[in-house]
């Protein structure tokens, strides 16, 4: 639905809870054709624009100028402000637009204490509960010396190409209402120890009203020439934790019992934006990659992830290091540096409206089912039980899930209405993972919620 004002009453409450059976009775579309009307909005020209004016401010190193109007991060984290202020007055002012910021000491990469700020836009969702998805892109760039912050550093594609992305979704999906709110971020210190993401990590968890939905962490959307020699733009990354290492010594060990190491939250989401690309998104395959980043390497979903968020990076399949983190040379007949001519804008596009229909699609779905359970030890068919989600108005029924333990996806579903119990007849607990995902009326669903064991006492029937 296109923005439009709306009201909420309580009769309206009790209706919606009333025809929840009502919904149930009939299976939910396939396909919500909003997402694919979103997907068809996302523009390769305005990306393309973005980029230019970000490479524009010369460098965009975190010790860089920040009193300039023209050079240096502080006058580009001023445009990317101006832009969602732009972008929020063609909508009715429906984005509150911030900057979040935090002084860090010297240390580590900061030889001086440094003023670290981010810019946050919000898109407040209709429903009372505050279910939030958060897209990220990273303001700051670099060169070979990640404290060299007076040379240029236009980070085209590192990463220009997220940042612009991030201002794309918020164009196209500002154009319409959501019940979940999404936030757009763009967050600076990436390079110096990811300290912007930590700042913004903090502030929004500050909140115990809010519930995330997921951190989609955009960087370096926009390459498809690999320095492996590979050039395509079929395929992307997602990467994402196993388990959130916020888990207690307790849970970990009914884990190692029972299963779920490849299952935490982060993993969910993932399997999410696979299945999203699957359904809306033409020619892209998604592979997902069972790390929390690349060997070795970090990015500004990691804050997120540890803080026990649902939290994935979304990128390009072949990077180029000549074009990263390289100052601007030709050495051996090879062209360094991460300039525009590194960039495929259509690419960035596409990997633009993966984003923006996984947020559509999470921000229309139901929250997802509560306190789901599993039984089955020694009988002949596993079962689960789960509770309502807390915006169950939104809620038509529910689908069940179930793949073998060796299967990374899940491969199996089976819609089965309004009930919050199910018995998988004939599938015996020790063969198979299983979980459940609300479903709305539009057929737009939340993220599958792998189910604990049941407690003594408790039962799935």
């Amino acid at each position: 639905m296109k923005r439009t004002s709306t009201s909420i009453a309580f009769a309206l409450v009790i209706s919606a809870l009333v025809t929840l059976d009502l919904r149930a009775q009939s299976t939910p579309l396939p396909e919500d054709n909003r997402i694919h009307e979103i997907v068809s909005s996302v523009s390769a020209e305005r990306i393309e624009e973005d980029i230019r004016a970000l490479v524009g401010f010369g460098t965009r190193n975190t010790l860089s100028d920040t009193l300039s109007t023209t050079r240096g991060i502080g006058a580009a984290r001023r445009w990317i402000k101006a832009q969602f202020d732009s972008i929020s007055a063609a909508c009715g002012n429906c984005l509150d637009v911030q900057y979040v910021s935090e002084v860090f000491p010297a240390g580590g990469r900061l030889p001086d204490p440094t003023h670290i700020v981010n810019v946050v836009a919000t898109q407040r969702g209709s429903a009372p509960d505050m279910r939030v998805v958060l897209m990220s892109g990273d303001i700051d760039s670099r060169i070979s010396l990640g404290s060299n912050a007076l040379d240029s550093a236009p980070g085209a594609n590192d990463n220009a190409s997220g940042m612009a992305g991030v201002l794309e979704a918020a164009r196209v999906l500002s154009q319409y209402e959501f019940s979940g709110t999404i936030i757009y971020a763009g967050l600076s210190g990436e390079e110096q120890g990811l300290f912007g993401g930590g700042t913004v990590a903090r502030h929004l968890t500050a909140d115990s009203t809010i519930e995330f939905d997921g951190v989609l962490n955009n960087d370096m959307i926009g390459n498809i020439e690999g320095v492996n020699g590979v050039v395509e733009n079929g395929t992307a990354r997602v990467f994402s934790d196993g388990t959130p290492p916020t888990e207690t010594d307790v849970e970990r060990r009914i884990r190692r019992r029972t299963g779920g190491e490849v299952d935490g939250v982060s993993r969910q989401l993932a399997r999410y934006v696979d299945r999203i690309a699957d359904q809306y998104i033409t020619n892209l395959d998604i592979m997902l990659i069972y790390r929390l980043d690349r060997f070795g390497r970090g990015g500004h979903h990691t804050p997120f992830a540890n803080l026990g968020l649902p939290a994935v990076r979304i990128m390009e399949t072949n990077e180029n290091y000549t074009r990263q983190h390289q100052d601007i040379r030709t050495e051996n007949g090879v062209a360094y540096g991460d300039v525009i001519e590194g960039v495929d804008f259509d690419y960035a596009a596409k990997l633009t409206a993966l984003n923006a229909a996984t947020m559509a699609s999470l921000a229309w779905s139901p929250g997802s089912p509560r306190d789901a359970i599993i039984c089955g030890a020694v009988r002949p068919n596993a079962s689960m039980a789960w509770e309502h989600p807390a915006d169950s108005a939104n809620v038509a029924g529910y689908r069940v899930y179930w793949r073998r333990t060796d299967s990374p996806t899940w491969d199996n579903s089976r819609w089965i209405g309004a009930n919050t119990r199910h018995d998988f007849t004939g599938l015996i607990i020790d063969n198979y993972f299983f979980g459940v995902a609300a479903v709305s009326a539009t057929g737009n669903e939340s993220v599958i919620v792998f189910p604990r064991r049941a407690s003594r006492g408790q039962n799935c029937r």
